[in-house]
Parts: C-alpha cells; structure tokens; sequence
C-alpha cells in the first residue's frame, strides 16, 4: 500500500510545482506520513520537501494578547492566511529558495525561516489539521492543494498517542487528558468533519503495520 501511496504523490509532479496537503485529527499519523511520503519520494527519484503548517501556529506571546493560548491548537490559533501565501509562493516561485517556518515541539513554538524549499523540488508535502475546514480562508487554502489525502487511526489508538505525547512534552499524565477533553476534542470534531472531501483516505493501522 505505502509504495502505492509514493506512485500517486509521484504522479502529481509535473511542470509546475505540486503541493500534497495531508490532513486529520491530532496523533493520527499525519507527520509520520508526510515524512515517509518524502523520503520515499526523494529516494524514487523525485525531488521533494516537507512544510508543515505547524509553523503558523501564533506565537504564545501573540496567543496570550487575543487571550487563546488555554485553546492552543484550535482553528483560530493559526496564522491562516500567512500560511496561505506561503502555499502561492511555494506553487509559483522556482527561481529561488522559499524559506517557510518550523514547529519546535521542545519549545512549543514556531521557528521562522528553518525550512528551505530549493528551486529543483517539484512536490511539497504539506500536513495540517484543518486543510479542509470551511472557516475562510481554509477554502483558499484547499484550492492551492493539488491533493488532499485524510489519514484515518482508530480512535482508542488515537487517542492513546495523543496522551503520550502530552506527557512526553512535559503534562502529566492528568494534564494531557484534562486538554485533550477541553482543546483537542473539540477540535478532532470539526476536523473529521470534513473527512469527506479529501482525495484520498489513508488508514494508518495499515501504514504503521507495512514490513520495514
């Protein structure tokens, strides 16, 4: 299945630059995905890169001001339309390197200019949680999206790596359920919601399961 996956985003390459968007609710696979998607391709011969749309994310200081950073990670704590024009740049812009921002999750913050996209790639690989949200400017978004693949997990499994990772980034064990009934949830809610216009549905159980 996965090299079947590496074809049809190989496939989408073509004169002008493509951009793959990878959507889904928090844990459920979306960077493990993107990052094997690029590797792969990469490996196969087609020049490729990874920007997340985790470097929108506002800055806690911004988050603190509009009184959102208790929601971190709702719809509305993205520098949505920043990450707008970084997808039109990335579609047109082949003469030079596009610099775009990470996501330190040590830090909890994005990072700016940490990711260079240089002219030779042809496919960016892109994952978020709200891809195809209908909040403007999310449709905007969805347009500059060659494709737009949803990946998928069973919700107990889901949910358990999400706990996980709270913990591993300094909540306790407490801390992560209590944010994720509160933060994550709510918004797990409105991204599946939206699982119907993908592309492309990924179920990660069989991704996570491919022989090494």
């Amino acid at each position: 299945m996965f090299e079947g996956l590496v074809a049809r985003a190989a496939a989408l390459a073509g004169d002008e630059r493509a951009v793959l968007g990878i959507a889904g609710c928090p844990a459920a696979g979306k960077s493990t995905l993107a990052e094997l998607l690029v590797s792969g391709l990469n490996a196969a011969g087609t020049p490729a890169a990874l920007v997340p749309m985790d470097g929108f994310h506002l800055a806690d200081v911004a988050l603190e001001r509009l009184g959102r950073r208790g929601r971190k990670g709702a719809i509305d704590t993205f520098d949505a339309d920043g990450y707008l024009a970084l997808l039109r740049r990335l579609r047109t812009e082949r003469r030079r390197t596009v610099w775009a921002p990470g996501f330190a999750r040590d830090l909890e913050q994005p990072i700016a200019g940490s990711i260079g996209v240089d002219p030779e790639v042809c496919l960016v690989v892109t994952e978020g949680n709200y891809l195809l949200a209908d909040a403007e400017p999310w449709p905007e978004v969805r347009a500059e999206l060659t494709e737009t693949w949803y990946v998928d997990l069973d919700e107990p499994v889901r949910h358990a790596r999400l706990v996980a990772r709270h913990v591993l980034f300094g909540k306790s064990d407490a801390e992560a359920r209590r944010w994720i009934s509160i933060v994550d949830d709510p918004n797990a809610g409105l991204i599946a919601a939206t699982r119907h216009r993908a592309d492309l549905v990924v179920d990660m159980s069989l991704i996570d399961a491919r022989p090494s």
